[in-house]
């Protein structure tokens, strides 16, 4: 495993370098992050334990370009500190492809773009790349790209794995098949952009005497919506609405809704502040539709609190309602900053509890070694309510804190002319 891997890195090498006639890089990432946690993603319990672990990402990127076409390796390793013994083999741990793609220039401004590859749209709320995590997120999708007046990207995706014999599929990702379109055009202080995906998640239709799945199909739910960002000066306005309808994965037709406005101000070069809110529907169970808001593959971190104790939009499926204020400083190399998030349901929970789930606060600050490294420390700590205890368990009276240390280094090795 390990000679080939080799191997191929050398071909790839060999390849790019005889050809004159396109750029060729061959960049890296390596990010260790230290994290502490007493209540990440739910509500410390009064015997709970705080844990103290470090995970890294490491990154091997090739990038190559011409005038025909581009193409990307990232090979990527994501582990935790002390998960791999000293003295390993190679077949105990893999290298990962975290993207794989070549994109072919028809004409200066069509193009198609197919791979494995990161999907980010906007504010990342639909589609995002997920940065946050070691992980990250990318897709094995076909991307057609037009490049006139405005961006129009229309992709394709159908998954399939070693299930062939009857076109099952089982596979670990949310959907069988989808399809997206994505319009934006950028004015000289306004970006307009419109989204429509279509989203198929496959269900068990017939299931015999045994529990074997005889018969699979699709449901599809569509997602639709809109975002505009205005900036005049230090003055600045961003909004989206996105509406969804179909099925869900339970075969309940679905129509829910995720709205957002955040208004923006940059006192200086140094100082700016941002207020606004996000309210994601929720389902009251007062009607047969699911009326629960689901971003789907966007870069849930970057929303509502950086805990990630609504990582997949709301909690329970009551929605959520966040009206946050964030406040950011730059001084030479260094910046800090601080966000603050009033959290309840959109709907009522029940009798016994109100819509207030809680308030979190965030505070972060990085320090710029260059353009190719930085450190970055933050402190976070989610206050609760006895609706948060009901939802996600865990003991409001409990410190609920996280704590991160996080070292990027992103270093050019070799770049052509």
């Amino acid at each position: 495993m390990k000679l080939l891997l080799k191997t191929q890195i050398f071909i790839l090498l060999a390849l790019f370098s005889i050809n004159s006639f396109g750029q060729f890089s061959l960049s890296g990432e390596f990010r260790p992050r230290t994290e502490f946690s007493h209540g990440y993603k739910s509500l410390a319990s009064p015997d709970q334990e705080a844990s103290l672990f470090t995970a890294q990402r490491t990154r091997l990127n090739f990038d190559y370009k011409n005038d025909l076409y581009k193409v990307k390796l990232t090979l990527q390793d994501v582990r935790a500190w002390g998960s791999q013994k000293q003295l390993v083999s190679n077949e105990d741990f893999a290298t990962s492809v975290h993207e794989a793609w070549a994109e072919v220039f028809f004409t200066e401004k069509i193009s198609l773009k197919a791979g494995r590859q990161e999907l980010v749209y906007d504010d990342h709320r639909i589609f995002g790349s997920v940065g946050w995590a070691n992980q990250a997120r990318s897709h094995d999708v076909a991307l057609l790209k037009f490049k006139l007046d405005c961006d129009v990207h229309i992709g394709f995706a159908y998954n399939e794995n070693t299930n062939r014999t009857n076109n099952f599929y089982d596979g670990p990702d949310a959907y069988k098949a989808m399809q997206f379109f994505h319009w934006n055009r950028k004015f000289e202080k306004l970006s307009a952009s419109i989204l429509f995906l279509n989203n198929g998640k496959a269900f068990a239709d017939e299931v015999d005497s045994l529990g074997n799945v005889t018969a699979q199909g699709v449901q599809y739910s569509q997602t639709i919506g809109a975002r505009l960002a205005y900036k005049a000066g230090k003055l600045g306005v961003a909004g989206y609405f996105y509406y969804q309808m179909g099925k869900d994965g339970t075969d309940t037709e679905l129509s829910a809704y995720d709205a957002a406005l955040d208004l923006s101000y940059g006192v200086s070069d140094n100082l700016s502040f941002n207020a606004g809110f996000e309210l994601l529907s929720g389902d009251d169970g007062t009607d047969d539709k699911n009326n629960s808001f689901t971003p789907f593959y966007g870069t849930n971190h970057k929303f509502n609190g950086f805990m990630d104790y609504f990582y997949v939009g709301q909690p329970g499926g009551f929605g959520l309602q966040d009206i946050y204020l964030k406040g950011k400083y730059k001084h030479g190399k260094m910046f800090f900053a601080l966000h603050a998030h009033l959290l309840s349901t959109a709907v009522d929970i029940s009798e016994d509890f109100d819509k207030g789930l809680g308030t979190e606060i965030d505070f972060f600050c990085g320090y710029n070694l260059s353009k190719q490294a930085n450190i970055k420390l933050g402190y976070s700590q989610m206050l609760g309510t006895e609706s948060m205890e009901a939802i996600r368990g865990g003991s409001m009276d409990e410190t609920s804190n996280w704590a991160w240390l996080m070292l990027t280094v992103k270093p050019t090795f070799f770049k052509s002319e």
